[in-house]
């Protein structure tokens, strides 16, 4: 987002932008399952942001494109035939929820993400969702480059076993194969990959709350970050 467009981003047509909460935060921190709920207490929309990547990187895997093809792949993220129905994620029409979830995929994800083109067609999509009465929205910049102007950014994280653990249990109940030790020094790299690229890097913002959840539990997590958010709107 340029200065010019950062200073404005609080406007929408010469009227208040509709409020945001961004949660930030590595892969399998929660954040998506915490997004979802936060988003259904409130009333607000939901932006699974990190689906857009996977559904981009699926879209491209399955059509032969290189993963250091930039401009293939800005080609593809501007096109995306992407939609949501409910949790439901469509590419093309169809439900692609449980394969952008795999291994690979989020290994294709990662990736991508680096690639400025891309994040920038992405970027244009995501803001799309700002929409009235609020949108909650997760991600690894939504609070940094995405929204900025976010009414409340929070980073939730939790260690990296606890993470490899939960991503494992997700995957074993949707009924695909996992291995933990695998599992664990994927989250490793795709943590490395994230936090030291140079485009967008995952990293809290300056005024974020920070979450650890390692030893809470879902509910716990979703009471801390309501309560901050009713605290700061009265």
């Amino acid at each position: 987002m340029t200065g010019s467009a950062a200073a404005g981003a609080g406007i929408r047509n010469g009227a208040a932008a509709a409020p945001v909460i961004a949660i930030d935060g590595p892969t399998a921190s929660g954040k998506g399952e915490i997004a979802r709920r936060v988003a259904q207490l409130l009333g607000w929309h939901y932006l699974d942001s990190g689906a857009l990547y996977r559904v981009t990187a699926l879209a491209a895997l399955r059509a032969g494109i290189a993963l250091d093809d930039e401009g293939g792949l800005a080609a593809l993220a501007r096109e995306l035939p992407v939609s949501f129905a409910g949790e439901r994620i469509l590419l093309g029409g169809q439900d692609v929820g449980d394969h952008i979830r795999r291994q690979e995929v989020g290994s294709a994800a990662s990736q991508i993400a680096t690639i400025g083109a891309v994040r920038e067609a992405l970027g244009v999509l995501q803001r799309g969702f700002r929409r009235w009465p609020g949108l909650v929205a997760d991600g690894r910049d939504m609070g940094t480059v995405v929204f900025p102007d976010a009414d409340l950014k929070v980073f939730l994280t939790a260690s990296v076993d606890c993470r490899a653990r939960r991503r494992h249990k997700q995957l074993i109940e949707k009924g695909f194969s996992a291995n933990l030790p695998s599992l664990l020094q994927e989250l490793c790299e795709r943590d490395a990959r994230d936090t030291n690229r140079a485009l967008a890097p995952l990293r809290s913002a300056q005024e974020a709350l920070v979450v650890d959840s390692t030893q809470m539990t879902i509910e716990e997590v979703l009471e801390r970050i309501v309560q901050e958010h009713r605290r700061r709107n009265g």
